[in-house]
This record gives C-alpha cells, sequence and structure tokens, in this order.
C-alpha cells in the first residue's frame, strides 16, 4: 500500500472516531432529557393519583350525605303514613296535639337532623267554617293577622313542641313555602326550600316538605288525582350544617380535605350550604360530586379540595435518576460492542439467507406431502379394492392368507400417510371443529340446569327459547357450542341479581326480517309529529321478567312476529331457512338485566385477561379470557360475536354460527348422550297455562309444544275462570283439561280458591271428566312447603323439558316407555339401510380403469346396477333429462374436464328452464321425477378437496381414496336417503 492510501485509511479512522464521540455526547444529552421527562411524569403521576384519591374521597362522602338523608327522610314519611292511618282512617281520630307532640318527642333521636316536625291540613274555601269552628281559632298568615279568603289553606294542626309557636298558622301564605307546597302534592317526593338560618343553632338549614295522601292512590297517578287525594302536608326543619359536619366527623382524612356543600338551582348564583366561604392563596386540584336528596326541582352538589399543596414524592427523583445511571451503562456496553458490529450484521444476513431457504423447503415439503399423498392414494385405492374383492372369491387358506396380509399392509401404510398428514395440520397451526350430529335444544336445556341452583338462589327468571325453524338435530362440534353458551350464561348470571337471563336461538333469516319490520315501525314513528302518538311507538320492558333490556330489537313485537314467522314467509334468496339447504345459520342471542358495562370498558370486552375494572374483578372474581375464548371459536365456526350494554339495564351477547344438517337424521334413532329422546305419552294433552307475560308463557309453551303437548293461555286467574267456564267452543278443550299451570306471581289465594271451586262445579255437572291438576310455576324455592298445601305440585325453574315431562309423568300417574322399543327401533333402520341400494341405478366416472373396478363391485355386491364411464363429457351425455339414474360418484381430477366442471354441469340441466319445459307428463312417462341428483366426490387430494369446497360445486360431499366397501356404503346411504326425505315419490 502506497504513503497516499495509508493517509486514506488515517483520515477514515479519524472522521470514525469523531463521529463516535458525537454520538456519544448525543447520547448523554438524550439520557438527560430522558431524566427530565421522567421526572415530570412521576410528578404528574402523583398529582393524578391524588387528584383520583380526592375523587375517590369526595364521592364516598358524597354518597354517605346522601344515605343519612334519605334515613331521615324516611323517618319523616314514616311519620305521614302515621298521620294517614290514625287521623285520617280512624274514626273518629285517635290522634290530637298532645298525642303527637309526645310521639314527635319520643322519637325525636330518630331524626336527630330535623329541629322540628308539623302537619298543616289542606282545607278548601268551602270547608274553612267548619274547620275553624272545630278547631277553635282562625287560620292565621305569616304576619300574624287571619289568612284573607283563598281558594284554599294549609293550617297547622298538629306540631312538634319545638315549634308549637307555628300552630294555626297557613303555610301557604309565604310565597316559597307555597310553591313547595304545589310542588310536594304534584310529585308525590319530599321538596326542599332555600337554604337558610334555623332559630336557635342559627345553622344553614332548609325546610322538608311532604304531601299526605289518602290511602289506595295509585303509583301512575295523574296530577288532578293527586291533588284530589291530598290530605294535607308534613313539615320539617332540617339541619344541613350538623349534617354535614357529623358525616365529616366519622370519616378518617377529614384533616387533608375542605368540603363545601352547595345548592345549585341557580347555577350563576349558588347558595353556600356548608364549609368555608373564602379559600387561601394556593387552589389545589378540586373535586365535584353531584347531591340528589329526592328533590326533582332542586339541585345540590359536593365541592372537594386539598388543605395544602401535594408534596413531591422522593421516587420523582430515585427514579430518574436510577434509569439515568442505566443509560449512561446502557451507552458504555452499546460504545464497547460497536467494533463487532460488522461481524453480527454479516451474521444475521446469513440467518436471513437459512430462513428463507428454510421456509422454501417446507413449501416443498407440504407440496410434497400433497403430490405424494395424491399419487400414492390413487394406486392404493385400486390395490386395496382388488384385494377386497379377491377376498370375497372361493380361495384356499394359503391364497387368503397372502391377501389378508397385502390388505393389513396397505391399510397400514394409509394410516402412516394420514398420521404424516395430520402432524402436518398440527405444525400449520390448523385447527378444525368436530362434525357430529348433536340435539341442540337438548343442549341449551343441559347447559341451563348448570345453572339452575344460583339462579333459584338469587331468584331470576332463567330461560331459553328455541324457533320451530330451527332443526331438531345439526352437524357441528357440540362441545364448541357448549362452551360458547355456557361462557356468556355463567358470566350473566355472575353479573345479575335480579329481573332475568333468556337464551334465544332463531334463524338468522327470521330474525333479520323481524328486525327489519321493527325498523320500519321506528322510522313511522319518528315521522309522527304528534308527541304523544310518537310515545306510543317507544319501546317498553314487555320482557321475560318485566324488566328493561338492553337490546331494544329483543322486545315483545319482534319476538311475537318470531313466534308467528312461516319459514316459506322469507324472501327466496335467503337460503339459511330452507330445509333442504346443506348448512344453517343460526344466532342465538343471551340477554340479561344485570349490572352492565361501562361505556368506557365496553371496548376491551374481548380482550383476554381484561376485566372492566378492579372492584369487579374483587367481587365478582374471573380471570377475563371467557369471552375472547368465546370470539375465536364463535369465528372458527363461521360466525361473529357482538353485545349491546348499556350501565344499570343489562348486557345482550349476539353471536352466529354456521351448523350443517342431514333429513336422514331422526334424532331419537340416534344412540348418543348428544341426543334427548323425549316421552310420546304425553302427546294430544291439554294445559292451561295462567301467566301475565307474554314472553314468559311463550317459553313455557315450547317446552309444553316439544312434549307435544296444547296449552291455552290466560293473562290472570280470573280470565282463566271466564274462558274455562264462559265459552262453549272450550267444552271440548275443557272436559279434555288435565293440568292446570299458574305462574307465582300471577296467584293469589282468594282468587285461585274460586277457580278450584268452579272446576269441582264443572266437574259435577259432567262438562269436566276429572278436576285437573294443579301445578305452580316459581322461580325459587321461597315458601314452597306452604304453596304445597294449594297445589299438587311446585315447579321450579328453570324449565327443562325432560323435567317437565318427569314432572307430568309423576302427577298423572304415567310410566317413561322411552327405552322399551330402542332396540326393535334400531334394528328396523338397520335393515331399511341394508336394502336402501337394492335395484338403485348409479353412475360412476374415473378417469382410472382400476378405480372403476373397485367402485363397481363394492356397489353391485349391494344390489345396485352400475354404470361406468372414464370422462366427465360422457356422464353429461348420460345424465341429460331424463334420466333413470339414483346417484352419481364423480372423480375430481379428470382430463378435458374435470369432477367439479361436470358437477356445475349437472346442476346447470336441472336447474335449466328448457327442461322444465317439457312438462311432468313426459318426465313421469319416462320414469324420471323432479329432484336433485346426489352427485359425490372421489378423490385422493384430502388436503384440497373439502367438504365446502364440493358444496360450492354443486356435489353432496365427498369421499376420500382409498376406500373401503363400508365408507362407500355410507356415502351413498346418506344421499339416498336424503332425497328419498326430500321426494316422497323415490
Amino acid at each position: 500500500m502506497g504513503v497516499g492510501g495509508k493517509v486514506l485509511v488515517s483520515v477514515r479512522k479519524k472522521r470514525w472516531w469523531l463521529n463516535r464521540t458525537a454520538l456519544m455526547v448525543l447520547w448523554v444529552f438524550v439520557s438527560g432529557l430522558i431524566w427530565v421527562g421522567l421526572h415530570l411524569y412521576s410528578r404528574g403521576d402523583s398529582m393524578r393519583k391524588a387528584e383520583e384519591n380526592l375523587v375517590s374521597m369526595c364521592n364516598d362522602r358524597a354518597r354517605m350525605l346522601q344515605d343519612q338523608f334519605a334515613v331521615s327522610v324516611n323517618h319523616f314519611q314514616a311519620l305521614a303514613i302515621l298521620i294517614s292511618t290514625f287521623h285520617y282512617e280512624k274514626h273518629p281520630s285517635v290522634l290530637d296535639q298532645d298525642t303527637f307532640a309526645y310521639y314527635t318527642a319520643k322519637t325525636a333521636l330518630e331524626r336527630p337532623l330535623l329541629n322540628g316536625v308539623a302537619y298543616a291540613q289542606r282545607v278548601l274555601r268551602s270547608e274553612r267554617e267548619a274547620f275553624e269552628r272545630r278547631q277553635g281559632w282562625t287560620i292565621k298568615s305569616f304576619e300574624g293577622t287571619t289568612s284573607p279568603e283563598k281558594e284554599e289553606y294549609a293550617a297547622v294542626i298538629y306540631s312538634q313542641e319545638t315549634v308549637s309557636y307555628i300552630e294555626a298558622l297557613d303555610m301557604m301564605s309565604g310565597e316559597e313555602d307555597h310553591e313547595n307546597i304545589l310542588k310536594a302534592r304534584a310529585t308525590g317526593k319530599a321538596v326542599l326550600t332555600n337554604p337558610f338560618r334555623l332559630l336557635g343553632s342559627n345553622h344553614l338549614g332548609v325546610v322538608l316538605t311532604f304531601a299526605v295522601y289518602r290511602s289506595g292512590l295509585p303509583k301512575d297517578a295523574t296530577l288532578e288525582q293527586r291533588i284530589e287525594a291530598t290530605l294535607g302536608y308534613l313539615g320539617g326543619a332540617f339541619d344541613v350544617e350538623s349534617l354535614v359536619e357529623n358525616l365529616l366527623r366519622q370519616l378518617a382524612g377529614n384533616q387533608d380535605i375542605v368540603v363545601n356543600v352547595y345548592d345549585v338551582t341557580n347555577a350563576t348564583e349558588p347558595l353556600i350550604m356548608y364549609g368555608p366561604q373564602s379559600t387561601n392563596s394556593y387552589q389545589s386540584p378540586s373535586h365535584v360530586s353531584v347531591l340528589d336528596f329526592g328533590d326533582p326541582f332542586r339541585k345540590h352538589e359536593m365541592k372537594c379540595r386539598y388543605r395544602q399543596k401535594v408534596p413531591i414524592p422522593l421516587s420523582a427523583i430515585t427514579t430518574p435518576s436510577g434509569v439515568f445511571v442505566i443509560c449512561m451503562l446502557a451507552g458504555y456496553i452499546l460504545f464497547a460492542a460497536w467494533s463487532r458490529y460488522d461481524s453480527v450484521k454479516e451474521d444475521w444476513r446469513k440467518s436471513e439467507e437459512l430462513k428463507l431457504r428454510a421456509e422454501a423447503a417446507d413449501l416443498a415439503k407440504s407440496q410434497f406431502l400433497a403430490t405424494v399423498s395424491h399419487e400414492i392414494r390413487t394406486p392404493m385405492n385400486g390395490v386395496l379394492g382388488m384385494l377386497d374383492m379377491l377376498l370375497d372369491t372361493d380361495l384356499n387358506l394359503i391364497q387368503r392368507d397372502c391377501a389378508q396380509t397385502a390388505r393389513v399392509c396397505g391399510k397400514a401404510l394409509i394410516s402412516l400417510m394420514n398420521e404424516v398428514l395430520d402432524r402436518e395440520k398440527i405444525e400449520s397451526g390448523k385447527l378444525e371443529l368436530e362434525a357430529v350430529p348433536f340435539d341442540l335444544r337438548f343442549l341449551l336445556d343441559d347447559v341451563l340446569s348448570l345453572f339452575s341452583s344460583k339462579s333459584r338462589e338469587k331468584g331470576i327468571e332463567l330461560a331459553v327459547f328455541v324457533s320451530d325453524n330451527v332443526p331438531q338435530v345439526v352437524i357441528g362440534d357440540p362441545g364448541r357450542f357448549r362452551q360458547v353458551i355456557t361462557n356468556l350464561v355463567g358470566n350473566s348470571v355472575k353479573f345479575t341479581k335480579r329481573g332475568h337471563i333468556f337464551v334465544q336461538v332463531h334463524l338468522a333469516g327470521s330474525l333479520y326480517q323481524c328486525i327489519r319490520v321493527s325498523e320500519e315501525v321506528e322510522s313511522l314513528a319518528k315521522n309522527i309529529q304528534d308527541k304523544m302518538l310518537v310515545d306510543t311507538f317507544n319501546y317498553t320492558p314487555n320482557t321475560l321478567s318485566g324488566l328493561e333490556a338492553a337490546d331494544r330489537t329483543n322486545n315483545w313485537e319482534n319476538f311475537r312476529l318470531l313466534l308467528n314467522e312461516p319459514c316459506s314467509g322469507l324472501h327466496a334468496s335467503e337460503h339459511v331457512c330452507k330445509w333442504n339447504s346443506n348448512k344453517v345459520t343460526l344466532v342465538v342471542s343471551v340477554e340479561d338485566t344485570g349490572i352492565g358495562i361501562p361505556v368506557h370498558a365496553q371496548d376491551r370486552v374481548f380482550t383476554p385477561f381484561m376485566q372492566v375494572d378492579s372492584s369487579a374483578s374483587r367481587m365478582y372474581g374471573g380471570t377475563g379470557i371467557g369471552l375472547s375464548i368465546s370470539k375465536y371459536l364463535v369465528e372458527l365456526m363461521g360466525g361473529q360475536i357482538s353485545f349491546v350494554s348499556r350501565p344499570h339495564v343489562g348486557s345482550t351477547f349476539t353471536f352466529t354460527a354456521m351448523f350443517q344438517q342431514d333429513e336422514n337424521i331422526k334424532f331419537c334413532d340416534l344412540h348418543s348422550a348428544l341426543v334427548e329422546c323425549l316421552p310420546d305419552d304425553l302427546r294430544g294433552m291439554n294445559v292451561f297455562l295462567i301467566d301475565g307475560r307474554p314472553v314468559r308463557s311463550s317459553v313455557t309453551r315450547y317446552h309444553l309444544k316439544r312434549l307435544g303437548i296444547h296449552a291455552d293461555v290466560a293473562t290472570n286467574i280470573r280470565t282463566a275462570l271466564h274462558s274455562i267456564s264462559g265459552q262453549d267452543d272450550l267444552q271440548r278443550t275443557r272436559k279434555q283439561l288435565q293440568v292446570l299451570l299458574v305462574e307465582r306471581d300471577a296467584w293469589d289465594l282468594e282468587t285461585y280458591a274460586t277457580l278450584l271451586g268452579q272446576l269441582e262445579e264443572l266437574k259435577q255437572k259432567g262438562l269436566m271428566s276429572e278436576t285437573p291438576k294443579t301445578i305452580l310455576l316459581s322461580t325459587s324455592e321461597l315458601n314452597r312447603a306452604e304453596l304445597n298445601l294449594y297445589f299438587d305440585m311446585v315447579i321450579t325453574k328453570p324449565l327443562r323439558s325432560s323435567t317437565l315431562a318427569a314432572c307430568l309423568q309423576n302427577i298423572l300417574g304415567l310410566k317413561d316407555t322411552r327405552s322399551l322399543s330402542g332396540k326393535e327401533k334400531e334394528n328396523g333402520a338397520a335393515s331399511a339401510l341394508n336394502r336402501l341400494l337394492d335395484g338403485k341405478k348409479i353412475l360412476v366416472v374415473d378417469d382410472n380403469k382400476v378405480n372403476l373396478m373397485v367402485a363397481a363391485g363394492s356397489l353391485k355386491k349391494y344390489g345396485a346396477n352400475v354404470v361406468c364411464v372414464e370422462r366427465g363429457r360422457d356422464a353429461l351425455a348420460l345424465l341429460r333429462l331424463p334420466h333413470d339414474f339414483d346417484a352419481c360418484f364423480m372423480d375430481i381430477q379428470m382430463p378435458e374436464m374435470d369432477g367439479f366442471e361436470a358437477a356445475r354441469q349437472i346442476r346447470l340441466m336441472e336447474n335449466n328452464e328448457k327442461f322444465r319445459s317439457l312438462g311432468p307428463t313426459t318426465l313421469e312417462h319416462s320414469g324420471w321425477s323432479s329432484r336433485r341428483l346426489p352427485v359425490l366426490a372421489m378423490t385422493a387430494d384430502v388436503i384440497q378437496a373439502t367438504y365446502e369446497e364440493c358444496i360450492k360445486w354443486g356435489m353432496d360431499g365427498y369421499i376420500s381414496k382409498p376406500f373401503d366397501e363400508e365408507q362407500l356404503y355410507q356415502a351413498i346411504s346418506r344421499s339416498l336417503v336424503s332425497n328419498s326425505n326430500a321426494c316422497p315419490g323415490l
């Protein structure tokens, strides 16, 4: 190297060292910025925590203040009931001034915050003269003079000794008192005045006014009804300062904060009711909590702040300093490792190259496995098929032993290939759901039975309803479906203390149509200008328990449409409701009236390990992973999950799931724990249900309908009495009436006794064969022993069809005969399947002659007439309408035209209008009936040829090569049974 080259290298090294020094200086500068940032963050975090602590303390004090105020108001209202009972409902009155004064003095300890209590009677102008003559004094105004003539008066007739000076005063003579009296009378609530200084204590206080009504006033009474029912007014002076002072004296940390209570009815000029008038120079963080004293006309609030400035925590200095030291050490480590940067970078580049090679090798391995699997399965199909055919011939012992040994070795090779493919699927992260038939209604009943004891303990209504359009048996993964339902219902039971939990299952098409109808009604209501008409279209909580639900689309109107919605009423494009469809989409909703989900937490409900807040975790438990698992499983089942939640109202979780269905399945013929057989001896029975809630009565009728029981419904016992005894068109049903079901909240002893007497009278007149048995339906087991005295049986919810059947059999003295003929049914079904292929004409299409021979030999063994062709075009020629084939086996990979295209052409021919124009006479004369020809795929490509792909191209399923005779027989049997059920003429 020359001198010039050495100089150039020296200059580069010097420039490199200068750049490194600049980087280190920059690193120190950035570390200093980090120190400053952490320090500011720590100070800000300390301030945020102080503010949160202030908010918590202020809210606690506000809540306790409201509670103590409410306790005093409750005692105040109890005094109003005392006056109404012993003064107005007793004739003559047992209450006078001395009794009132004595009672209020003795019970003053229960009202420590009320300085005095007085009662003013409402006196109309026409009643004044008689009233004054009876009392012995004249009504006076606040000025001390005789009250002038006016429409009505509020004369004080009873008063506590401490306020005896207001006796005979007209409380309506004062402007503010007059206004408060009118407000209290109109609302039925306690009304407060503006703050003022109380006599004696000189504390700030308010006057509490409460109207006393006649007994029997309805809760939804109008203003006129309230005015008419008003008897008088109860008033008392409330010491607000003493109330707040006693509250703060009981709480810890009182010396740290300053509390002010304001009357903010007039927001521009708030009136201070408690606390210092002025503040110090330091303006600390503050928080305002709203106070609700029950007065709908006045507003109050509590404002809290710290007395002193929040100190800077020591961690705001130590933590940033520690981080700064760590940054310095990290900079030194980076500085020392800089020299190895180039070598590490080179190693990383080589590792990337190796990674790309590994990914390419993995892809090549997958393609190789798919290709080898297809290429090996095709000849193995011929080998195993020919061996099966060979074993059906007359062989000597040595020949049969050799053939059986070869067959066992071939099956071992196929098993090994399957294991390799399964390993490949596991490594690729694929998860497949199980596809087995199961009874959806039985599974839901079983899930609800898990939570029955908890629902009875809480006294909540737990119910399930499945629409009639939903198939009895579907094909899917019952374990995963059960897991999703269990998670949702478990959460609802956990967070619901009152009301109901309602699980519904509907077909997607029926539900969406009903929602569209509901949206049209709401849109119509929005265009109406009259407010009263608009209110008639608003949502009303006509739900399972009578409480409002979060999702307003789950109302009674939509539910009633679903009860009466036939499958044929949907648009033709909505295939989910057609029974000849291969797939069905279900919509499942779980509705509860629990605590709901706060708005700020609704966006992270499905996040794993996330709770709404820490208090919910402490109170209810759980890890927060259940909903995230449910979301993954729902998406795996081809659906989506969503929810509607309103705090303190409840939540409604809704998800969709896609299942398969097969009309061949007779659910009572399946010997599986996933299918429930209900008894037949209750079919045709007549019962009468008394329930005032339409949704709940529909759920009960759903369980009765599953048992084949007809149920008439009445909203109350009086209506039931009229229906049973007064209508001639119910004579036949009345005579056959065997059971009377009564909901707990629709029962009262007096009317129920009348109903029982009427039933006994109908029996004596010969209008009823026997007195029906009586059953009470209850959500809890309270007073069950007492209720058993009036009813033949008490059934505690949740209802389950099998449990309801057992109770009815028990009360009617019937025996369950479901298991007597099970073996006979099984044998009969098996013999019917064995005769299914006899005489059927089947077309087999495959370009491999060996596969043709194997398939033909297997089908002919069961008596089928088999026709074989080697090309798809030849198959289309044979299947031109009309034809006499009952099924077709189609290979997928064939020259010229593959099996998918051939299946598509077959479906086009079946749906083409020019073939329909031949007319039914021509087709029937040719021996062909209009039906869907079962087409089954035969393929050795088990990775690509999936069930969904076959359905997409119009096939009815597929069978993988190599296949044995039983596998081939089962596939064609399912198709023929399905086609036979769809077309009875087959």
